[in-house]
């Protein structure tokens, strides 16, 4: 080992502290492990808290018939059947637990009339499933799993970024790293690894995700030769805000059309009955967003662009009162008070059902100690995911992770790590420094412009072949990307890490969309808009072979034949 670099050693290495970070580290603690966490920014600061509307979990406190079967199936079916039936079925068996387990750590939920914990509806669930505070759930998710993991003792390393993962032959024994505000470079050797790094909405412009949103754990597993599963499957949540620009993007949660917000066009018709008659404005997010797209498309948008999205029909105190958040942000930004008219809202890209392929029970990707949760992994939410399942997700497979990790880290002796593969780690960190050429905030606007026309909701073959073009051209161009000045608080040289990870995930979308010639779920093919049965069956898997990025399809896992009983009735992909 190279003594000239700061090191930390742990068993167990987590990247990213959002929930299912928090979740994987606690649950590896308690199994004894030495536990590091690092986050790109600040500890709390975490995609988690943006998931306002509730954790869904088949409780069964408002609607008694509610079990963990109809989860299951709502969950299959959101997901167009692509799921990986077996997360499917154990997200929907523990979820109710991981909420029962939260609120003994001190989480405080809004409370039905005898005590127990509210439940809403939400967009595809069967059932008022969504446990909620108010719409700031997430953030109470986040402060308990917080102080629960501080209180234990897990090490945190904040404002530090992870550019390479380091491998001891096949296996996994670490990460390069690198201090945010200063430059330092950071050694962490680990017997297993968790990433839980979350999605890649930086690629697209318009984006409820915040900076640090750049693909980097896909790309890091991407390159230690993981394999990425579904990569053409984005959600564009339907409602974000669309005015004023300087908060365009921003969520507005699903809650305020769980609460009975109703959608309009600028001639005021519900136009959701032209899309989904049955489920209305609670139709999939899929659905409610090509439904915004296709009528401002077709001259019936907001002036801004958008439609409108109206709760004033109920009484003042009671958005108020369900929608605190809401109601202060359209009040704060938009200087809109949305107890007394409509809030204009657009599609706005917000999570990736793709991501890191993993087991089912152990959320062990396919690198030897190398372990993937919540949205940087994939295979739960299958072409579509359902709203309030991504704060069940991390606490599922959070615990999952953290589990399998301090066990595979146990029966490991401490890897070993040549100094080969850092120095090549910080040559490539260090280059921008040392030549002539491009800046990456060009690059990320020129990459960022492409995906939102041509790799965004609607997709054609012309398209997305137009796309691939010029993401080969943008490689070209980043290995010459320069900056100037110190490794200090330098915004233009994280943003060239950055570049490398969105580029990545960039390519791995647009070519499993181009791949996949069919529309299901959050992946709409003008060219083929129809659900072709072949595809039904199939994931589109990524590996890196040489520098090369390789496609291939494989087939979807058989159902046992108790869990297809559960689906009998669905049968029809429209379903």
């Amino acid at each position: 080992m190279n003594g000239k670099y700061e090191t930390h050693e742990h068993d167990v290495l987590i990247i990213g502290a959002g929930g299912a970070g928090l979740r994987a580290a606690i649950e590896a603690l308690g199994q004894g492990a030495s536990v590091g966490v690092v986050c790109k920014s600040l500890l709390g600061k975490a995609h988690t808290v943006m998931a306002e509307g509730g954790i869904a979990a088949a409780m069964g406190n408002v609607d008694a018939a509610d079990d963990w079967r109809t989860h299951f199936r709502d969950t299959m079916r959101g997901g167009k059947f692509l799921n990986n039936w077996r997360m499917a079925q154990l997200h929907a068996q523990e979820a109710a637990e991981r909420v029962r387990e939260l609120e003994q750590w001190g989480a405080l939920f809004d409370r039905t009339e005898d005590g127990r914990i509210l439940q809403r509806a939400f967009g595809g669930h069967s059932f008022k499933r969504l446990c909620h505070v108010g719409d700031r759930t997430g953030l109470e998710m986040i402060r308990t799993l917080q102080d629960r993991g501080v209180q234990q003792g897990f090490d945190v390393y904040m404002e530090c970024t992870v550019t390479r993962l380091l491998m001891d032959g096949g296996r996994v024994a670490g990460a390069f790293a690198y201090w945010r505000e200063n430059g330092r470079f950071v050694i962490f050797k680990a017997k297993s690894v968790v990433l839980a790094t979350g999605g890649i909405g930086k690629a697209w412009p318009i984006t409820s995700n915040s900076w640090e949103y750049t693909g980097d754990g896909m790309a890091l597993a991407y390159e230690a030769g993981a394999e990425l599963l579904d990569m053409e499957f984005v959600q564009f949540h339907p409602t974000g805000m669309v005015w004023p620009p300087g908060v365009q993007g921003l969520l507005v949660t699903e809650a305020v059309r769980g609460e009975g917000g109703l959608l309009r066009n600028k001639n005021g018709e519900r136009f959701m009955e032209r899309y989904d008659p049955q489920r209305m404005e609670l139709s999939t997010r899929d659905v409610v967003a090509r439904a915004i797209y296709t009528e401002v498309r077709e001259g019936r948008g907001t002036e801004h662009g958008g439609a409108y999205l109206d709760i004033s029909h109920k009484p003042a105190d009671y958005v108020k009162r369900k929608l605190p958040s809401m109601y202060h942000q359209f009040r704060e930004l938009a200087d809109v008070d949305i107890t007394a008219g409509p809030m204009e809202v657009g599609p706005t890209c917000h999570y990736m059902m793709g991501g890191v392929r993993v087991d089912a029970e152990t959320a062990a990707s396919t690198i030897p100690g190398l372990y993937a949760a919540g949205e940087a992994a994939a295979g739960l939410h299958g072409a579509n995911r359902l709203g309030g399942n991504s704060l069940s997700d991390l606490l599922v497979f959070g615990r999952r992770a953290g589990l399998a990790a301090a066990a595979y880290a146990k029966a490991q002796n401490s890897p070993s790590i040549d100094s080969g593969q850092i120095e090549a780690a910080e040559r490539e960190v260090l280059a921008p420094f040392e030549r002539q050429g491009e800046s990456p905030y060009v690059l990320h606007e020129e990459l960022q412009q492409f995906m939102q026309k041509q790799v965004g909701i609607f997709r054609t073959e012309a398209d997305l072949q137009s796309a691939m073009g010029k993401l080969e051209a943008l490689k070209q161009r980043a290995q010459k990307l320069a900056i100037s000045g110190s490794r200090m608080f330098n915004p233009g040289w994280h943003l060239c890490a950055d570049m490398k990870s969105m580029l990545t995930v960039s390519e791995a979308v647009t070519r499993s969309a181009l791949a996949r010639k069919e529309s299901r779920g959050a992946h709409s093919r003008i060219d083929f808009p129809k659900y072709d049965e072949t595809w039904g069956k199939q994931n589109n898997i990524i590996l890196r072979q040489g520098d090369e990025m390789n496609l291939q399809q494989r087939p979807t896992k058989e159902l046992p034949d108790d869990l297809k009983a559960l689906l009998a009735d669905e049968k029809g992909a429209g379903a």
